[in-house]
């Protein structure tokens, strides 16, 4: 993408969930915005990132007015504030319900999905059942907070995308790739009948469609990731 007028760049990767959330918060305020693709799975980090992230040194970075946010929470949060007469809020205005959508949203980060991580890596049948159960507990879960977050409208966020929407819905790529590794149903119409419905919505809007990876495409690039990653290591033992 050619550099824009507005002043915005991101840093990011396309397969990076918290690279995606921000670019559907973007693409929900029309902010138009360059995006820079970053290797964010080596140690060799480029000098643009480690200059606008020195601290964690790694993405999204967002630079607006050469001024660089981190961390993704936060840049979802900075994006809602500076531009607030753009498009929809993406956090609640009553403070309650900002502050629960925050409580999710870090529920999401911190507990949920680092269970599809564990899933990926235990070897044990006894140990992934156990993880399987509580990723289903999660969604059971997020299917509760959904009604009461939505009262019972199409998002979140309500009548557009929200806080929770952007952090639950940059995962949908790496959802399904893990339902297609594994043959599990994350979001099912038995089990989780609105979240199913949320999903495929969510899949179709303009903000995100273009932005969400396909499961197929997540696969191939984390092999290619794994396999750089030994190579890595092999140089490293070389030295």
């Amino acid at each position: 993408m050619s550099r824009v007028i507005s002043g915005v760049e991101l840093l990011g990767a396309w397969a990076s969930p918290y690279s995606i959330r921000v670019q559907i918060a973007l693409n929900l305020k029309s902010i138009p915005y360059e995006f820079t693709e970053e290797k964010f799975y080596t140690s060799n980090k480029s000098a643009r990132l480690l200059e606008a992230n020195p601290i964690h040194k790694k993405i999204p970075v967002l630079i607006h007015d050469s001024k660089p946010i981190s961390e993704s929470l936060i840049i979802l949060q900075y994006i809602d504030e500076k531009w607030s007469c753009n498009g929809p809020s993406i956090l609640p205005s009553d403070p309650y319900d900002r502050a629960m959508a925050r409580f999710w949203a870090a529920y999401v980060d911190d507990k949920w999905f680092p269970a599809f991580k564990e899933l990926e890596k235990a070897s044990r049948d006894e140990d992934r059942g156990a993880i399987i159960e509580r990723i289903h507990e999660g969604a059971m879960l997020l299917e509760e907070t959904f009604v009461k977050c939505s009262k019972l409208k199409a998002y979140f966020g309500g009548d557009s995308l929200g806080y929770i929407d952007l952090v639950l819905g940059s995962y949908l790529g790496f959802i399904e790739l893990t339902e297609s590794a594994t043959g599990l149903k994350i979001f099912e119409e038995m089990r989780t009948p609105r979240l199913a419905r949320w999903a495929q919505r969510l899949s179709l809007d303009d903000a995100a469609k273009d932005v969400l990876p396909d499961a197929q495409k997540l696969f191939e690039f984390y092999m290619m990731v794994r396999e750089s990653q030994k190579l890595e290591q092999i140089n490293f033992l070389l030295r």
